[in-house]
């Protein structure tokens, strides 16, 4: 009985999501569209894109996609330099090679 409560808050909330203020038929943003716009809008400082792409999906989602963005990215430069992910990664903060 949960589940069918929890479903129906989920479509309901997805329902609010994907409507749009020009009254367009929109699908709803999944966690990957959400990450993906966050993060390249907080890598050129665009606060209104920020928040924007915040109120996509749940935080705990958008943390997910975010966290999974940051994988796919750290193994692409990985292999594009052909370096370990670890050291990309320690490069990509400015810490010392381990």
């Amino acid at each position: 009985m949960f589940g069918r409560v929890r479903k129906s808050g989920t479509r309901f909330l997805n329902s609010l999501r994907s409507e749009t203020k020009t009254g367009r038929e929109a699908r709803p943003h999944n966690l990957f569209e959400a990450a993906a716009a966050y993060v390249s809008a907080c890598a050129e400082d665009d606060q209104e894109r920020i928040d924007e792409a915040a109120g996509w999906v749940s935080p705990e989602a958008l943390s997910f996609g975010v966290n999974e963005l940051a994988c796919r990215a750290v193994i692409a430069l990985a292999r594009e330099r052909d370096e370990s992910p670890r050291t990309v990664a320690r490069a990509l903060l400015g810490l010392p090679a381990a």
